[in-house]
């Protein structure tokens, strides 16, 4: 307690988020996720801001799933994977990944952060080129940082932008390149350009990496992810994802590719080797995960008409939305303390969203941003939409008829 300049210090940053509306508050849930949910107050929420895109993560069979693992395998290993935290529910949900991806071998993470952070350092040195989109995850960023390798920054889904990068990684006499995008961004809905991705990458002989949180379970024609959305199964390096939204909604993160890649990886990232096992009632209730929405579209459907349905109403009201078709629907309010005000109103009329600000989206960007799930009843969704009508008009950021 020698430093008390340090405390205040900290204090005083605290404050001025506070003071400029960029405190991020927690909402305290008392109930089990869902489309609807209880706050520690009581209170009953529609909810929409979840990533609970299938509406799995509450649901009693994957729950029934996760019991059936926690009575055969334990609560938990104690033990990294390479000394003694390895079981056969762990190679199992690894090879249905890699099925499932289409891809040769996958490794599992306690977090897709650490999926990220881990994935750069064992592969790439000094002598390569990391080339990233500028909206990609805060876990890529980590992970790259931690890598000594050329990094290149292109602007958001700009094809010109990344091929300029490619032709100036390769005219530095770049080693090996690596382009590295989401396969959907969070914040914007937006899907890559995957299959423009690859056919520059093939161009320029370089490796790809998408980052599927966002898409694996229910982007393209069997939920494979936006690989599938743009066709480009198999031509893809190197797929990160998680097992914490669409696929279970716990916790959980994977890399998927090459045989040789998922080695190098299980002898070297660091992530991986200095973290404990994922818990085995996890792992064995994402195999179920799996094996149910590969028997059934209808999780999948629900959500699209949810997204379809949202989208077209919201702009009927009068709010502006960034377009597109994913579930991921950022509703631009602009301004920070707006966005916290919309949404503390919300919170007010029944609905649970949150707002989001600089440095999370650029400076004059804030919004809300919503996220369908399938759970959602059509009854709920029209509730949400007149609360949001109701709040647009109070806040006056929609006219009143």
């Amino acid at each position: 307690m020698s430093d008390q300049a340090f405390y205040s210090g900290l204090q005083q940053k605290l404050d001025t988020l506070k003071t400029e509306g960029l405190f991020k508050p927690e909402r305290v849930l008392a109930s089990r996720q869902g489309a609807e949910v209880v706050a520690d107050d009581g209170r009953t929420l529609i909810n929409m801001c979840a990533n609970n895109y299938l509406g799995l993560s509450g649901d009693v069979e994957t729950q029934k799933a996760a019991e059936a693992a926690l009575q055969k395998y334990g609560y938990g290993l104690s033990s990294v994977r390479f000394i003694c935290g390895t079981q056969t529910v762990h190679k199992e949900l690894e090879k249905k990944l890699s099925d499932f991806l289409g891809t040769e071998d996958t490794i599992l993470y306690a977090a897709a952060f650490d999926a990220n952070g881990g994935v750069f350092e064992p592969l790439f040195d000094e002598n390569d080129a990391i080339i990233s989109d500028a909206l990609n995850h805060a876990s890529i960023i980590d992970g790259i940082r931690l890598c000594k390798a050329a990094r290149y920054r292109y602007a958001n889904n700009d094809m010109a932008d990344l091929e300029k990068q490619l032709q100036a990684a390769t005219e530095a006499g770049r080693r090996h390149k690596i382009i590295v995008t989401d396969g959907v961004f969070s914040m914007d809905g937006t899907i890559a350009q995957l299959d423009r991705i690859v056919a520059l990458a093939e161009k320029y002989g370089a490796l790809t990496m998408i980052d599927e949180s966002h898409a694996s379970g229910f982007m393209g024609k069997t939920g494979r992810g936006t690989h599938e959305h743009c066709g480009v199964i198999g031509r893809i390096d190197i797929i990160t994802g998680t097992l914490g939204k669409a696929l279970g909604g716990a916790m959980g993160g994977f890399t998927s590719g090459r045989k040789e890649v998922i080695e190098t990886l299980r002898q070297k990232s660091r992530p991986y080797l200095f973290s404990n096992t994922l818990a085995p009632m996890i792992a064995g209730a994402s195999l179920a995960v799996l094996d149910r929405i590969g028997k059934s579209t209808e999780l999948r459907d629900r959500l699209h008409e949810n997204t379809a349905y949202f989208r077209r109403e919201i702009e009927r009201i009068g709010f502006t939305i960034k377009p597109g078709t994913h579930p991921v629907v950022p509703v631009m309010l602009f301004d920070a303390p707006v966005a916290q005000k919309f949404a503390a109103r919300m919170f007010e009329l029944g609905v649970l969203l949150s707002g989001f600000f600089y440095p999370v989206v650029p400076m004059g960007q804030a919004r809300v941003r919503v996220q369908l799930s399938a759970a959602h009843t059509r009854e709920q969704l029209d509730k949400v939409l007149g609360a949001f009508e109701q709040a647009g008009r109070e806040l006056g950021i929609i006219k009143a008829a």
